[in-house]
């Protein structure tokens, strides 16, 4: 990937508000024009206490393009029906678009078939799924479950529940300092008693990617399955779930520039008809009768009741409109921003970054000596720059640094290097301020 030229990049005076950061422009990669994509997003164009609004805040949740607001309102306004079970042409048109979103879903994450992909809430809702249909009849007692320090707590806590319950263990991998997942020790801690390894494939707090290919095939080995977060990292570069040769792969929608309210659960074929049905209701069943119920083939085994159609509709026209664009300019794009950012935050006196993996995402989560991180986010927030302040859902990964607490600001294709001037700017400020 290509990154701009830093070399000459300078440091100003201690004391000294670095009100212009002195590095050259980023040059974006021909094939991709953050300006272009910034178009689509109406919200980009307003202003927050006065000032132009400057998002910072993607790890939470992306900020939603036109087209994916266009076809919500669409389906609302012109063709609003239930799915699947219905014989009248409004159905059958819901039921092609709800489909339509599910083969986008598998062309997406290089998935053989759209029957291999369920529709859920998000990633916590199809890890949850994961724990409670395959873990509850699949582990037992003294089996064994991998879980990274760095994982998110959705990727920690149902593991720790169905634990609970079937007398299994969950095992923690420990991190290196600088963020990556212990890789040695990972090894150390397989076994044939290991039966599921998590793996984020992009840290929300540290922006880590591990090294999840080859992690999941020494997990093979002993006859492991993996599951995969994908709810940092299929925003940032392309996936191919059949080359990570993931058991299961989860994602949310409103990661990905998708309404909120929708994501979608990857299994390999073989493991989903291993799973039973986690809730029962409508869609999920062939025949229901007092002595005997059968049920539906898979995916729709899986999709009690009536599924959140319209955020399907939005995830199909969130796809559409990523894949529109080249993913690796993209990424290129993204990586330069943030060696552009990094750059940028070391000339803030007392700033300290979180992590230093090489292969990260464009997460930059850091303190400030002598602020509290909320203070942090409020005085930004004055200046329109939205960041998140806390523990991120991840208080073990922030543990491994001795804190409780710290202040990230998470960028997406949208984001410029003007963008983060003006985060360095105001954080420059806030320390003159308090000095």
């Amino acid at each position: 990937m290509t990154t701009p030229d830093l070399e000459r990049a300078g440091r100003p005076s201690a004391g000294r508000s670095p009100t212009a950061v002195p590095f050259p422009r980023l040059t974006p990669p021909p094939a991709f024009s953050p300006e272009l994509a910034r178009q689509d997003f109406p919200i980009l164009h307003r202003t927050v206490n006065g000032k132009p609004l400057v998002w910072l805040d993607n790890g939470a949740t992306t900020q939603k393009p036109r087209q994916v607001i266009e076809a919500v309102a669409g389906f609302y306004g012109a063709g609003n029906s239930n799915i699947h079970r219905g014989a009248h042409t409004m159905a059958r048109e819901a039921t092609e678009a709800y489909e339509a979103g599910r083969a986008a879903v598998a062309r997406f994450l290089g998935a053989a078939s759209p029957d291999e992909i369920v529709f859920v809430r998000g990633t916590t809702e199809a890890i949850n799924l994961v724990a409670q249909s395959w873990g509850r009849s699949h582990l037992g007692p003294g089996d064994d479950i991998l879980v990274p320090v760095l994982e998110h707590h959705s990727n920690i806590v149902p593991w720790q529940l169905v634990a609970k319950e079937t007398r299994a263990r969950v095992v923690p991998v420990p991190l290196r300092p600088d963020g990556q997942i212990d890789f040695g020790a990972y090894a150390d801690l397989l076994s044939m008693r290991t039966q599921l390894v998590v793996i984020s494939q992009a840290s929300n707090v540290l922006g880590s990617v591990p090294p999840v290919k080859e992690m999941t095939a020494l997990a093979h080995r002993y006859g492991a399955k993996v599951l995969v977060d994908g709810a940092q990292a299929v925003a940032h570069f392309p996936v191919d779930v059949q080359d990570l040769d993931a058991d299961f792969y989860a994602f949310s929608g409103h990661k990905l520039f998708a309404p909120t309210g929708i994501g979608a659960l990857y299994a390999k074929p073989e493991v989903l008809e291993s799973m039973a049905p986690w809730q029962g209701g409508g869609n999920m069943i062939e025949s229901v009768g007092f002595d005997r119920t059968t049920y539906a083939p898979m995916p729709h085994r899986l999709e009690a009741g009536t599924g959140h159609i319209s955020g399907v509709v939005g995830l199909l026209a969130a796809l559409n409109w990523l894949t529109s664009f080249d993913r690796d300019a993209i990424a290129a794009y993204e990586n330069g921003l943030l060696a552009y950012a990094q750059q940028a935050l070391a000339t803030v006196p007392g700033l300290e970054l979180l992590g230093s993996a090489p292969d990260r995402i464009a997460v930059l989560t850091f303190t400030l000596a002598g602020h509290d991180p909320a203070g942090i986010a409020d005085w930004l927030d004055r200046d329109g720059i939205a960041i998140r302040a806390g523990h991120h859902c991840a208080q073990p990964a922030l543990a491994h640094y001795g804190l409780d607490s710290a202040a990230r600001a998470s960028l997406a294709l949208y984001n410029t290097s003007e963008e983060v001037d003006q985060l360095v700017a105001s954080l420059g400020r806030l320390v003159q301020t308090a000095a």
